[in-house]
């Protein structure tokens, strides 16, 4: 995962790219034929100074490694944020940023 986070003018910006297959359920492998397991993020937060302030649900529409940005007001230089994933499997992710 990979984190920028920048604040100006009191309004933070977070850009983040998340490694992830987001597979559907519903495409087949091209060797097998087999339908491909379904496997997505369910749930992405995002924590400044230890409370959220933007959580959301995803679903198989979101495209492999996907990126977001998110705005928030708040936040100054050398403060940090916390992104969370889970997805449908279990798996989990957590890593912070610092604002520059």
């Amino acid at each position: 995962m990979k984190i920028r986070a920048r604040t100006a003018d009191g309004i933070t910006t977070v850009r983040l790219l998340i490694t992830h297959p987001m597979e559907t359920g519903r495409r087949r492998d091209e060797t097998s034929g087999m339908v491909v397991p379904a496997h997505y993020i369910e749930e992405l937060t995002l924590e400044h100074d230890g409370k959220p302030v933007v959580r959301c649900r995803l679903t198989t529409a979101v495209s492999k490694d996907p990126y977001f940005s998110f705005q928030f007001r708040g936040g100054r230089p050398g403060e940090r944020i916390r992104v969370n994933w889970t997805d449908n499997l279990g798996n989990t992710e957590s890593q912070e940023g610092v604002i520059e």
